[in-house]
């Protein structure tokens, strides 16, 4: 007969830890109506047995807007059914994934602009438009010549 005493055997149970984070949903969705307030929630931070993530999913729903972002991986942030609330999964560059997010909020931090981002737009847009300005003009003089 085969020693299987080396061989490691962790069995999972449920956590019923599905309930109580809709509660946390709830408490947070609140305090956002009232003080505008937003919330984060850490999945990976929060033991969930098999099938309770896909349970917590489900609960939540899916809501309309769907955005993907590429920076060290792509990030998915998807609206759930329940307005101000969203889910927020980032995957490294081997797509695994690296964090996972509840964030109760009107809208995702990771999608707002950042100042230094938008000061990069407006210099390259003003570089466009002097660009096609001289392109004009250069376009106008020939033209009479």
């Amino acid at each position: 007969m085969t020693d299987l005493s080396g061989i490691a055997v962790s069995i999972q149970y449920p956590t019923g830890n599905v309930t109580p984070l809709l509660h946390e949903v709830r408490h947070a969705l609140e305090r956002l109506a009232d003080t505008g307030e937003p919330t984060a929630i850490d999945l990976r931070g929060i033991p969930l047995g098999p099938g309770e993530e896909d349970a917590l999913e489900r609960a939540l729903g899916e809501g309309e807007v769907t955005a993907t972002l590429n920076a060290l991986g792509p990030s998915i942030v998807r609206e759930t059914a329940i307005p101000g609330v969203w889910l927020v999964t980032h995957r490294n560059v081997n797509d695994e994934i690296s964090g996972r997010f509840i964030e109760i909020t009107k809208m995702p931090a990771i999608l707002e602009s950042q100042d230094v981002d938008i000061l990069r737009g407006i210099a390259a847009l003003s570089e466009h438009l002097q660009l096609a300005a001289a392109e004009h003009e250069g376009v106008e003089n020939h033209g009479s010549e």
